[in-house]
């Protein structure tokens, strides 16, 4: 089937859903529809529920959820507030909902991450019949310096891994099968100080866990200690900027690059990862990776500069049936592109551009 599609969300209101096509044999892409959605609601990460019947949002102070009936009939359904910390969901604090992931198999909760302050708690919701956000079961304690900005689970979905990027810690929980609560099983620190985990992702085998680091700007590989099931470093690591450029402005001393986004390709042969920069004038960038059958990295293959810094984006999502197609958004000026990867090369194929506040968060491919 020539014609996909996907949906994007946007970091700052008026919220609303964008449905774009791609045309995989003319190599076409375009907005097709904008779905209005709470306006003090946008969604700066979203996902699928296992079906695709339900897209999950992580909206400011809310967690939000909508029915998917096709590509371009979306509906809202519900809304609920940040858990924990009560000061969470307080309008004047910054703490802001910022990830979730959905379970792939039953009871088929949701688990998100609020972030800044007051972020020491991850929500878990049970959703009803049809996938939508119903109840939120459980708070559990990370710590109270917190900020969780992205998870993964193994492939058997008993044990979920948390990327703390404030308190620069990687966790690991046990999911109970019954109810889909989680307890703790461990935490460890991430392998320097300055690294801050921000982005996890899993290798098919669940032999491997991935860490980006955000701070640090690099890759690091874990192996799961199959006893214990935490990620232990195998002191393997890969840039994610180039090495011997500037990594700081001399004015300020700030940082201008900050990772973002990795996941493995449909295969699993593949893992991609990016880096942003924190200037307009600088470009990102994409890594590309060649992994092992049991997954560990056997190569580092490219490390291109992306069109724009990418902004608070430059999140990089695979397609889910073919290792072929990639999604990059940006939301410096608002692009999504796609790229196809054939024989370790990679290019971009077409490319969509919407000026509306903050678009181009990630996209998630429907179809």
């Amino acid at each position: 089937m020539p014609l996909h599609h996907l949906m994007v969300g946007t970091w700052t209101p008026p919220g609303a859903i964008f449905t774009f096509e791609f045309d995989d044999e003319k190599l076409e892409l375009k907005m097709i529809k904008r779905t209005e959605i709470p306006q003090d609601e946008p969604i700066s990460w979203m996902s699928f529920d296992h079906a695709k019947k339900n897209i999950y949002g992580a909206a400011m102070k809310k967690w939000s959820s909508f029915a998917v009936k096709s590509a371009t009939d979306i509906v809202h359904e519900a809304s609920h507030p940040i858990g924990g910390d009560p000061q969470a969901r307080e309008a004047s604090t910054n703490t802001r909902a910022i990830f979730l992931l959905a379970a792939r198999q039953p009871p088929y909760a949701v688990y998100a991450n609020p972030f800044y302050k007051h972020a020491g708690y991850g929500n878990v919701f049970e959703t009803s019949a049809s996938g939508a956000l119903a109840r939120n079961t459980q708070n559990y304690a990370y710590q109270p310096n917190t900020g969780i900005h992205g998870m993964v689970f193994d492939p058997t979905e008993t044990y979920l891994y948390s990327a703390d990027l404030s308190a620069n810690k990687i966790w690991t929980h046990r999911k109970n099968a019954a109810d889909g609560s989680v307890e703790l099983v461990g935490c460890l620190d991430a392998p320097a100080a300055g690294d801050h985990p921000r982005w996890v992702a899993m290798h098919p085998s669940g032999n491997y866990l991935y860490a980006l680091m955000e701070a640090g700007n690099r890759l690091c590989e874990y192996l799961i200690d199959p006893a214990t099931h935490l990620p232990v470093y195998t002191h393997h690591s890969y840039p994610l900027i180039p090495p011997g450029i500037p990594t700081r402005d001399p004015a300020t001393g700030k940082g201008l690059y900050r990772s973002d986004v990795c996941a493995v390709t449909f295969s699993g042969n593949y893992l991609f990862a990016t880096a942003r920069s924190n200037s307009f004038d600088l470009t990102g960038y994409i890594a590309a990776f060649k992994l092992r059958a049991c997954g560990s990295i056997e190569r580092q293959i490219l490390l291109n500069p992306t069109p724009t810094s990418g902004g608070h984006s430059n999140a990089v999502a695979p397609c889910d049936w073919s290792d072929e197609w990639i999604a990059i958004t940006d939301d410096q000026e608002g692009w999504l592109e796609i790229y196809r990867w054939k024989d370790e090369f990679l290019a971009r194929v077409a490319r969509c551009r919407v000026q509306e506040p903050g678009f181009g968060m990630n996209a998630i491919w429907y179809d």
